[in-house]
């Protein structure tokens, strides 16, 4: 049953339009007898007139139908139409070197296409298509095929141009290779919004909502602590935390089993360590966490070793909470973090 403290905050994040809601609450408009997402660009009814609900199945019980505008029983970040069209063409022939005159071919505008892209995987569809293609080049180079037959493979006339658009991927030239590491990076819905998950072929490096800020100088920070390469791709760890998020958020999962690579200082992995010794379902304070490593002082190095995990959900640092029992930080966002408790309590 909501409060009426929590149906006030969905009503104000209603009419702010506040997408950190997604999938948090929905909506029932009375006078409609629809009900909507958030985000729902329909003209917004009185407080009078609402119903919140935290699940779309409590809404449709309530006889209320789902809007045609938002659409709330689809997924929030589903993929459109241009984008599925564009990434299996890119799947197809992932060599090619696109033009304007391939996307007048698809009947797709090119700067629709940039920003589509931009929105849903942070680069361009050309930076995505280069990517792809470069990470096509690095497995033929490492399967014995020579530099320059990959370069005329991957379509580029000028061995010059190859090595620079290679550089600029792989921070070092194709016949130094064998000395970079590489790092597939996915995209993966989830309920809560869409998260970037990065791996190598035998672990988890980082796993993180794609809006949390500071991201960019994290994914940076790994990419220069691995001397690695992040290029998009799937691995089996990957693949991996994808099935466990799917369980975890229909609460039929409590212990996720995906291998993970911490790379932090040791008091860092000791935190992280204790982090993952929370329960399901239960919370601890930062003090207590100091307490269990042996330092009862350190309790704002514990706060920021816990701001320093990039690995979020599988390391549980949103079950972390002030002593006087108020949420304190998130980097996902503290409605993501209170959804997450409540979620856990429910479920246990």
């Amino acid at each position: 049953m909501l409060t009426a403290e929590s149906k006030e905050e969905y009503y104000q994040a209603l009419l702010a339009k506040n997408p950190e809601y997604e999938s948090v609450f929905y909506v029932g408009v009375k006078t409609t007898g629809v009900f909507c997402r958030p985000t729902c660009p329909a003209r917004k009814p009185k407080f009078e007139n609402c119903e919140f609900f935290e699940t779309a199945q409590q809404a449709l019980l309530a006889s209320f139908r789902p809007c045609q505008r938002c659409r709330p029983l689809s997924h929030p970040n589903q993929v459109s139409e241009l984008i599925r069209t564009l990434v299996n063409a890119i799947e197809t022939q992932p060599e090619k070197r696109w033009k304007d005159r391939d996307f007048q071919e698809l009947s797709i505008d090119a700067s629709t296409a940039r920003r589509q892209f931009k929105k849903r995987f942070g680069m361009t569809f050309v930076e995505y298509a280069r990517a792809r293609r470069m990470g096509l080049a690095i497995k033929n180079i490492r399967e014995g095929k020579s530099v320059i037959e990959t370069q005329l493979d991957m379509g580029y006339e000028s061995s010059s141009g190859f090595r620079d658009a290679f550089s600029r991927i792989m921070g070092s030239a194709p016949t130094l290779l064998g000395q970079t590491t590489i790092l597939k990076a996915s995209w993966l819905d989830t309920k809560l919004g869409p998260m970037i998950a990065i791996a190598d072929e035998n672990a988890l490096y980082l796993l993180e909502f794609v809006d949390r800020r500071g991201l960019e100088r994290e994914v940076e920070r790994l990419r220069k602590r691995t001397k690695a390469a992040i290029l998009p791709g799937i691995t089996e760890p990957i693949r991996s935390i994808e099935r466990e998020l799917h369980l975890y958020f229909e609460g039929k999962l409590k212990h996720f089993k995906t291998p993970l690579c911490l790379l932090g200082s040791p008091f860092q992995k000791r935190v992280w360590d204790e982090l993952r010794k929370i329960l399901y379902g239960e919370t601890c304070s930062y003090a207590e966490i100091a307490s269990c490593i042996g330092n009862p002082s350190a309790f704002r190095a514990v706060a920021n070793a816990n701001g320093a995990n990039q690995i979020a959900i599988v390391i549980p640092c949103h079950r972390v909470i002030n002593t006087n029992g108020e949420l304190g930080g998130y980097g996902g966002g503290l409605v993501r973090k209170k959804w997450l408790i409540h979620h856990e309590h429910k479920v246990d």
